[in-house]
């Protein structure tokens, strides 16, 4: 289904509320910055634990990098900064552990990452049974969770740069992968591999991929809300799936082996299948198989 005209138009409603987003005056405040200070962060896995443990990182702004690769630890890795406020903190109640980026409830507002400020995370995650939540601001990332045993995964950022892959199959059963995220630039691959029961997408204005690449373990239920925005679906050739959508202004963009039916478009495939409600306000829906 092709709505060229309507689509040009829309694309300019698209570009408008991006520059409108990302260029919004958030409450910055100009911070004195110092020299870099780089500190190791080295989290011990819970003692006592039997189920899955759960971890929070909450960070304001900057680069965050997480991987695998805690050996016989819940968290390791470095963090390094120039602004004191930006120091990480770390508390741990039972089972549960916060990796936080200063009190920005106390400070009033964010520092001004836009001049030079410094501040970067790199962290490495263990592969014991992991409930997992970052809460973000306006940062780039790189999440790497392939290998992991993530029981649940939910990420809520601002106006980020990510991309988050599942390079291998994650080692347990995700019952929710949730992304939440405003007017960002957001690419997810390997998602099959993330084995998730459910996955719910939301954003506001940008340009986002979901990418199901991987080995795709059981059926998958996946819901996907946007505003004015470019989305791109990928499903490899030979996994089944069925996708149905909503959006006045929309603009469905079905290539390589998608073919309509009956109002929705369905990708032949044995095995598990991938079932996709999209909903979005208006803009580019693309389906591919790469």
């Amino acid at each position: 289904m092709s709505r060229k005209p309507i689509f040009l138009a829309v694309t300019a409603l698209v570009l408008a509320s991006l520059a409108c987003n990302l260029n919004v005056n958030l409450p910055l405040r100009q911070r004195e910055t110092g020299p870099t200070v780089t500190e190791e962060i080295n989290i011990p896995l819970p003692a006592g634990q039997t189920g899955a443990a759960d971890l929070e990182i909450r960070f304001g702004g900057g680069e965050l990098d997480l991987s695998p690769g805690a050996e016989s630890a819940l968290v390791t890795g470095t963090a390094a900064y120039n602004v004191e406020e930006l120091k990480p903190e770390v508390s741990t109640k039972g089972g549960r552990v916060l990796i936080s980026q200063g009190d920005f409830d106390n400070i009033g507002s964010l520092p001004n990452l836009r001049d030079n400020v410094e501040n970067r995370w790199d962290l490495a995650i263990g592969n014991a049974p992991l409930n997992l939540t970052i809460a973000a601001g306006a940062y780039r990332g790189r999440m790497e969770f392939g290998g992991l045993s993530l029981n649940s995964l939910r990420i809520t950022d601002g106006a980020a740069e990510n991309v988050l892959s599942f390079s291998e199959p994650n080692q347990a059963d995700m019952d929710t992968l949730t992304y939440e995220t405003g007017a960002s630039n957001v690419t997810l691959t390997g998602l099959a591999n993330a084995n998730f029961s459910r996955l719910a997408f939301r954003s506001g204005a940008g340009s986002y991929t979901l990418d199901f690449s991987g080995e795709l373990q059981r059926d998958a239920a996946v819901e996907v809300t946007s505003g004015v925005s470019s989305v791109s679906i990928i499903v490899p050739e030979g996994t089944a799936a069925r996708l149905s959508y909503e959006g006045a202004l929309l603009n469905v963009d079905a290539r390589d082996s998608w073919q309509a039916s009956s109002g929705d478009y369905i990708l032949s495939g044995e095995g598990p299948t991938i079932t996709i409600t999209v909903e979005m306000g208006a803009g580019n829906l693309e389906l591919s198989n790469r």
